[in-house]
């Protein structure tokens, strides 16, 4: 479904496996030439994605997309550091999709990792699984590593909400993502999963 406007337009796709809707996308898509820009958010100093240690893959995201990401942790704790003291709420790491170029599609990817961010503030081996992710697109400059710089606002009622500014290696803004999560936590591998607070859901598969 589309909607033109003159300079915005709106969109909308819809995703589907064997007639099952997996994935559903809404977008407002365009460029307006307005002779003003600036970016007035501030990027974290952190070493290069090289000089920081890789973030491992858990068992359980073998044979997934995670396992096709290279992750450095630049401001964060391993897994093997919790259960710890609740940390500030921000945390850091370098991400990178080999062999793809850093499109908004990819961006998006980047920027679902408010459920990392999640277990860092708690101090907790937790995570989460997405109820909605919003990708806000600024600036666009080629880099093969993207830094998350994670903010977690607020963990309660068993939900996670929270940001991800989106750093090129230079410097620039490359864009944000917001996100809410189901919060889980689990124990040793193979991770069994249980909602942080109540019951939760029975929801499985793509907790970070």
């Amino acid at each position: 479904e589309v909607v033109r406007g003159h300079q915005v337009s709106q969109a909308r796709a819809v995703a589907s496996v064997d007639g099952d809707e997996i994935l559903t996308v809404n977008a407002a898509l365009g460029r307006r030439h307005v002779g003003h820009a600036g970016s007035w958010a501030e990027m974290p100093v952190v070493r290069p994605p090289l000089e920081c240690r890789p973030r491992e893959v858990m068992e359980r995201h073998e044979g997934t997309i995670m396992d096709r990401i290279d992750m450095r942790l630049a401001d964060a704790r391993d897994m093997e550091s919790f259960p710890a003291p609740p940390g500030d709420g921000r945390s850091a790491l370098w991400v990178r999709l080999p062999g793809l170029e850093m499109s908004a599609a990819a961006l998006a990817v980047v920027g679902d990792y408010v459920p990392f961010g999640i277990g860092q503030a708690l101090g907790q081996r937790a995570g989460g699984q997405s109820l909605d992710n919003t990708l806000r697109v600024a600036g666009r400059v080629p880099t093969e590593w993207v830094l998350a710089d994670v903010r977690v606002h607020a963990v309660t009622d068993g939900f996670g909400h929270g940001l991800v500014h989106l750093w090129a290696q230079d410097g620039t803004l490359l864009g944000t993502a917001s996100q809410s999560t189901i919060v889980r936590r689990w124990r040793d591998e193979p991770f069994e999963e249980r909602a942080l607070e109540g019951e939760g859901a029975d929801m499985r598969g793509a907790a970070r």
